[in-house]
């Protein structure tokens, strides 16, 4: 891993730990600037928000549900967006070795320049507002349905570049033994690939859990609208969006903790 690298997940560690640190320590001197002595009006208009906007009417089990509904979404729908995008990655591939569908090779160019070529929000919002505009159907549904769309685009060519950084000889072996094209693929190539796809597909998952805060502008009760309708509750915006950044902050930090053990471990098992 490149020296600046190292150093920038260290910095970004570094830096959530300090801000995990300092909530710690403002909610402490909250909850205990009586037993402390302290008397602060700053602090104790902290105490009272933090009981309105956390713990009064138990709204802190708005963050919790809205926490579940947002991995709920992020996990179904990077599923879904990387069969999505193997499919079409598969398509993209044959077409780049001269082997046209005409249907589908057509289709996929159009599906990758289109969903790609617009912001993700338009795409759920026409989804919702436009397709399923006189249908009942449950909101958590469309946003799944919309981001798994969304996310098959980005991880399409993700498996489409990792396929085509394996040797070509690999393929050339495999048809000189007689293996199908298909056969070929998917016993020699792929669990090649697979070593380059799966980092970048636990990015894509990190990229598309932040992306699933526009949820909100269909009414799905996902954890940054959980979070603004606690300040609707309460009319306090800090302590609320502030527990929501830091909700996202500590699952980022984690998965990308994941990802860099995941690449150390690949990069591991290719020197031996």
């Amino acid at each position: 891993m490149p020296s600046d690298q190292i150093k920038y997940k260290r910095w970004g560690a570094i830096l959530a730990l300090l801000s995990f640190a300092l909530v710690a320590a403002v909610s402490l001197l909250v909850a205990f600037q009586d037993q402390l002595g302290i008397h602060s009006t700053l602090l104790m208009t902290l105490q009272t928000n933090f009981y309105n906007d956390f713990i009064k009417a138990d709204r802190y089990l708005l963050l919790v549900n809205g926490l579940l509904v947002t991995l709920q979404i992020t996990v179904f729908s990077v599923i879904a967006g990387t069969i999505i995008g193997l499919c079409l990655a598969l398509v993209k591939v044959l077409e780049g070795n001269g082997k046209y569908i005409f249907f589908l090779t057509r289709f996929t160019n159009i599906y990758l320049t289109v969903i790609r070529g617009t912001p993700a929000v338009v795409q759920l919002m026409i989804i919702y507002y436009g397709i399923f505009a006189s249908v009942n159907i449950d909101k958590i549904f469309v946003a799944i349905l919309a981001f798994s769309i969304n996310s098959g685009a980005y991880v399409a060519e993700i498996i489409r570049a990792s396929i085509l950084a394996v040797d070509r000889g690999q393929m050339e072996a495999g048809r000189t033994l007689g293996l199908p094209y298909g056969t070929t693929m998917k016993k020699i190539i792929l669990p090649q690939a697979f070593k380059n796809i799966l980092p970048a597909l636990f990015n894509e998952l990190i990229t598309l859990l932040k992306e699933t805060s526009v949820a909100a502008f269909i009414a799905v009760a996902d954890l940054t609208r959980s979070g603004d309708m606690i300040r609707a509750k309460t009319y306090d915006p800090f302590l609320p969006l502030l527990a929501v950044a830091l909700i996202y902050l500590a699952l980022v930090v984690g998965m990308t903790h994941l990802v860099g053990r995941l690449e150390r471990r690949l990069r591991r098992s290719d020197n031996r």
